[in-house]
């Protein structure tokens, strides 16, 4: 482990849970309130590389066979841009920029073919009820390992699955029936470019440009974002919903979910900087019974 910061001291076990919280909210509050620039630049730079490979391989610069890899990965790594905006982290209501933030979240959830609202009421649902059979919009991730996850995580994407149903009732509740009308024309849109590039002989473009890198795609964001940090996914308390874990691909491979527990517990704090947060709260978590596995 980490040599620990000054703020926590060596021994802990005088310490009340009232003054162990306010020294996790010290360190909390340390690594919040900083634009992450580097959130900013993923989400356009990631929308521009995607963008890029459609002349790129019209024009036959780079063979399919080469863009269709670089579009899977650009594909898993649009959620997370849009995740440090649902919740705000790039800038609060109310401040300079705000703009900047909700930038962020419409202007490339499109590509995983999700209104950015849809996303935000879904997401903020499932930190409020973690782990809740009923209303929890991501249980129906829960599985045994991870190739059943990984099964689980795609039959989930059938029109009948009941994850489809667990949104629309997160919709419902939100009162943003509107968000409805708008989801289904997000997926008849796509649906509809797929089909037009298909009329005019560009089937295998769609299909290895969009087509299957959004669903490798979608099916890794939701292994390593819904499954992996919070398995075995039975437990509902602040400190025990979620985990903190070691990933056999790494952080960076498992897109910084190693540290998922930082997040539910201080979901202000930017994606890149819950390590460091981590590492010096760890003993405080550690000591309010939170599940750790770093």
């Amino acid at each position: 482990m980490n040599a620990h910061s000054p703020i926590v001291p060596s021994d802990l076990s005088q310490l009340s849970d009232g003054e162990l919280k306010k020294l996790e909210l010290k360190i909390a509050r340390k690594y919040s309130g900083k634009v992450p620039w580097i959130a900013v630049l993923w989400a356009f730079g990631n929308m521009a590389v995607w963008l890029s490979l459609w002349p790129l391989v019209f024009m036959e610069i780079l063979p399919l066979w080469a863009a269709f890899p670089i579009a899977t990965v650009c594909m898993a790594l649009v959620y997370l841009p849009t995740h440090e905006a649902q919740h705000d982290i790039i800038a609060r209501p109310g401040t300079n920029l705000r703009w900047l933030n909700e930038l962020v979240g419409h202007a490339t959830s499109w590509m995983i073919v999700y209104p950015f609202e849809v996303l935000r009421i879904t997401h903020l649902d499932h930190h409020r009820h973690t782990n809740d059979p009923e209303l929890d919009v991501d249980i129906t991730v829960n599985s045994k390992g991870p190739w059943h996850a990984i099964w689980n995580i795609v039959r989930q994407r059938q029109p009948n699955a009941k994850r489809n149903t667990d949104y629309l009732a997160a919709l419902v509740r939100a009162n943003r029936l509107d968000l409805i009308v708008l989801s289904i024309a997000y997926k008849v849109t796509f649906i509809g470019v797929l089909g037009a590039l298909a009329w005019n002989g560009d089937a295998l473009e769609a299909l290895f440009l969009w087509w299957l890198p959004y669903h490798l795609g979608i099916t890794y964001i939701v292994f390593f974002l819904s499954w992996a940090p919070h398995h075995p996914g039975g437990e509902q308390g602040r400190y025990r919903n979620t985990r903190s874990w070691k990933s056999k691909v790494g952080n960076l491979g498992s897109m910084g979910m190693q540290f998922h527990i930082v997040h539910h517990l201080h979901p202000y704090i930017p994606l890149h900087l819950t390590p460091a947060a981590y590492w010096e709260m760890s003993p405080i978590l550690e000591a309010r019974g939170a599940r750790l596995g770093l």
